[in-house]
């Protein structure tokens, strides 16, 4: 995590704090620099109506007084001489906040997640699903709640020697979640789930036996276990038996692992193209960060071309 030298956290009220502090250390230990930013979606529709100023004057004046007011939040916070500042926005916030990392540089966003939504309780609401999508930088949202270090975190990676993006997203991953595993001295799993191609005709084709499918089904697990266990090869930290080697469909099994094993934060990949703008996130991390309860840090591969301009 040392990587990390400008973060930005993204701040919408008291409930945020416990998230907030958490940001503010990880900049100081990095000797790195916190930005807070608040985002005002709307200025009050009666700023103009009032007789005095001009409205333009009246919503400067209203904006300069949640800055102060976000400011007086925050001091705490500087009070032991971090660097730490502080910006109000006015805008759609995934919009306002991504074009902040643009103009500002920021190599991290963390935020809490908007909580428990609808009638299937997803905990990352619509900002933070943009943020995850379309964010340059690595984005880590956090679960509501009183701060704690996380217990258990969980690498979900997709080793594959004949892609050299989506290898070098993994290493990515295992450095995020090898490094924060040490630093909150939780217990790292890795899961990487494969599946053999879909469709009868390639999972057993004509004139194939059962026993010749089971071994080529045994083939194809021994070359994902493999092409795993050369990644994991050049991390020092001993996880053997919490390394999770998974047939089906991650989409499905990722989250039912992150339940199962009590996981507190998902470090997992959201984009696997570069350099195509408006290529968002795949089906497949969807699917995962609509099912954890648990916080996530997600990541894209460099070269990631963000749609927001």
């Amino acid at each position: 995590m040392q990587r990390f030298k400008n973060v930005l956290f993204y701040y919408r009220g008291a409930a945020d704090r416990p998230a907030l502090e958490r940001a503010a250390q990880l900049a100081k230990r990095n000797q790195g620099r916190l930005a807070v930013v608040e985002v005002l979606e709307d200025l009050p529709r009666d700023l103009g109506m009032a007789p005095g100023p001009p409205p333009v004057d009246v919503a400067i004046s209203f904006t300069k007084e949640r800055q102060d007011r976000l400011r007086q939040s925050v001091a705490p916070l500087m009070e032991d001489g971090s660097q730490t500042k502080t910006t109000t926005l006015v805008g759609t916030p995934f919009l306002e906040i991504t074009r902040e990392v643009l103009r500002e540089g920021h190599d991290l966003v963390m935020m809490t997640a908007e909580g428990p939504l609808g009638l299937k309780k997803v905990l990352f609401g619509s900002t933070s699903m943009h943020l995850m999508r379309k964010c340059p930088c690595p984005v880590w949202v956090m679960k509501p709640g009183p701060r704690r270090r996380s217990k258990r975190i969980l690498a979900a990676v997709a080793p594959d020697p004949f892609n050299r993006q989506r290898d070098a997203l993994n290493t990515t991953i295992m450095e995020l979640a090898n490094s924060l595993a040490e630093r909150e001295q939780a217990e790292l799993h890795v899961v990487h789930v494969w599946d053999v191609a879909s469709g009868n005709r390639l999972n057993r084709p004509s004139g194939t036996t059962k026993g010749r499918q089971n071994e080529w089904h045994r083939r194809v697990r021994e070359h994902h276990k493999t092409a795993l266990f050369n990644l994991l090869d050049a991390y020092k930290k001993d996880i053997p038996g919490r390394v999770h080697l998974v047939k089906g469909r991650p989409g499905i099994l990722i989250p039912k692992l992150a339940a199962k094993e009590e996981i507190d934060l998902v470090v997992m990949g959201t984009v696997c193209r570069t350099g195509v703008p408006g290529f968002f996130m795949g089906n497949t991390a969807e699917s995962i960060l609509q099912q954890i309860e648990c916080s996530a840090l997600t990541v894209k591969p460099d070269g990631f071309v963000t749609p927001v301009a």
